[in-house]
C-alpha cells in the first residue's frame, strides 16, 4: 500500500486514521524497538501538541544516562534520507517565545511523534501555534518526528518543515513542487544545533522508516509503512474506497 491522496476525504476521516496510526507507531515502538529505559504513550494533556501525539518518555532519570549510547541498542550511523538540514547553535542562545507546558507526570518526554492535520495549517494563526510549539520542544532539547501528508497551503507554501525552519532562522528551504509531502525528524542538540532529517514525498510513493532520536546521536527507525498499512485497514471500508477508488 502507497501513500493516499488524504484531500479525496473530509478532516474527520483523516483525524480517525491518525489516531489509528498514533496507535499503531506506539504497539511498534514498546513491542521492541526501544531500548528499556525508554517507553511511549498517546498523550493527551502532557505534549507541546495537545491530544494525538505520541510522546517518549524515560521512567525516571536518576541512574540512567539521558545520552546513554552503551548497550541501548540505538542506530548512530547517519540516517539515510534525501535530504539534511543542519541549523546553528545560536537557535539556543535566541530568546524564547513561548512558555513551556506542565506535563502531568513526573517522567521525562525526551521524543515527540506529531502526525499533522489539515487544520494545523489551514489559517495562518493554527499554524503560527504549531510552529511556535515544535520550536518550544526544539528548544528544550525534545526531538521531533513531524508525519506530514498533506499539500503545502497558502500559509504554510513551502510545507511543515518550510514554516519551522524559517521561524528558527535557520535558512531557506524549497519544498520540491514534484513531493509535497513531508516526513521529518529533528534532532536537538544544545552544542551542534538542530538537524532537520527530511524525506520529501509524493502521493503514491512508499513511506520510509524515519529516525527517531531519542539521545543525542542515537535513534530508533520507526516502521512507518508497516503502520500506516495496518492504521489504514482498520478505515471505514466507506472511506477506503474513496481513497482507494
Amino acid at each position: 500500500m502507497r501513500v493516499h491522496d488524504w484531500s479525496r476525504v473530509d478532516d474527520g476521516t483523516f483525524h480517525h486514521f491518525h489516531h489509528s496510526w498514533i496507535e499503531e507507531i506506539q504497539r511498534a515502538l514498546n513491542g521492541g524497538l526501544l531500548p528499556p529505559w525508554l517507553y511511549a504513550l498517546a498523550e493527551q494533556q502532557a505534549s507541546e501538541f495537545g491530544p494525538d501525539v505520541l510522546a517518549l518518555e524515560i521512567p525516571d532519570a536518576s541512574g540512567i544516562g539521558f545520552d546513554n549510547r552503551g548497550g541501548t541498542g540505538l542506530l548512530v550511523a547517519p540516517p539515510k534520507v534525501k535530504m539534511t538540514a543542519q541549523g546553528s547553535p545560536t537557535f539556543y542562545t535566541r530568546k524564547q517565545k513561548s512558555v513551556a507546558v506542565h506535563h502531568a507526570s513526573d517522567d521525562r518526554i525526551v521524543a515527540i511523534i506529531e502526525v499533522i492535520s489539515p487544520g494545523n495549517k489551514s489559517s495562518q494563526k493554527r499554524l503560527d501555534s504549531l510552529v511556535r510549539k515544535a520550536c518550544s520542544l526544539l528548544h528544550r532539547e525534545i526531538h521531533l518526528l513531524i508525519l506530514d501528508l498533506h499539500r503545502p497551503t497558502n500559509f504554510a507554501p513551502e510545507g511543515i518543515h518550510g514554516a519551522i525552519w524559517d521561524a528558527m532562522d535557520e535558512g531557506e528551504y524549497r519544498q520540491p513542487t514534484d513531493e509535497p509531502l513531508t516526513l521529518v525528524s529533528y534532532e536537538a542538540d544544545r552544542i551542534l544545533g538542530v538537524t532537520a532529517y527530511i524525506e520529501p514525498l509524493a502521493v503514491g510513493d512508499t513511506l520510509p522508516e524515519m529516525p527517531l532520536y531519542v539521545s543525542l546521536d542515537g535513534y530508533v527507525s520507526v516502521p512507518l509503512q508497516e503502520t500506516y498499512d495496518r492504521a489504514f485497514a482498520a478505515l471505514p471500508r466507506r472511506w477506503a474506497d474513496v481513497l482507494e477508488p
